[in-house]
């Protein structure tokens, strides 16, 4: 509860209005672990009957990008996924087959992409990492599929 009113605290601080519907939004948001996607919330809300449109859940979702409560950490297919809170940087591999999201954080890749920034005298402000391809449980079941084929001799 204690962040729910520093939450309201910060969020007026800034100027931003506090409607009922944007609470709701808020307070679901919140609840949230692991990754997400828009139409996650917007289910909830239709599922509790609450009324607020998409665009409030997506001004919502901007307000807590902008104040750093969320990071929008991937883009795959047409989907925009978010994660809440203020976890350590970190990179995502991405299984195309069953859609599941492995994090993961490596020093060395973080050092390269230093590197290339000092190099070309670049300053990030952020990056994200997402490696594409098939999960470790999806090619196993490839595997058994395959050898489940074959007549035992």
């Amino acid at each position: 509860m204690k962040q729910k009113i520093d939450i309201e605290k910060l969020l007026k601080e800034r100027g931003f209005k506090l409607t009922k519907q944007r609470i709701e939004v808020f307070n679901e948001i919140l609840r949230k672990r692991g990754h997400f996607e828009i139409e996650d919330i917007v289910h909830f809300l239709r599922k509790k009957n609450l009324k607020a449109s998409r665009a409030t859940v997506y001004r919502t979702l901007n307000i807590l990008k902008e104040i750093g409560l969320l990071k929008e950490v991937i883009k795959f297919g047409n989907k925009t996924y978010y994660e809440v809170g203020t976890k350590d940087h970190h990179d995502h591999l991405i299984c195309l087959n069953c859609g599941k999201f492995i994090e993961f954080h490596n020093d060395e890749i973080e050092k390269i992409q230093e590197r290339i920034c000092n190099e070309f005298n670049f300053k990030p402000v952020y990056h994200r990492l997402e490696i594409y391809g098939i999960c470790e449980d999806c090619l196993n079941r490839e595997d058994d599929s395959k050898s489940g084929d074959k007549i035992p001799g």
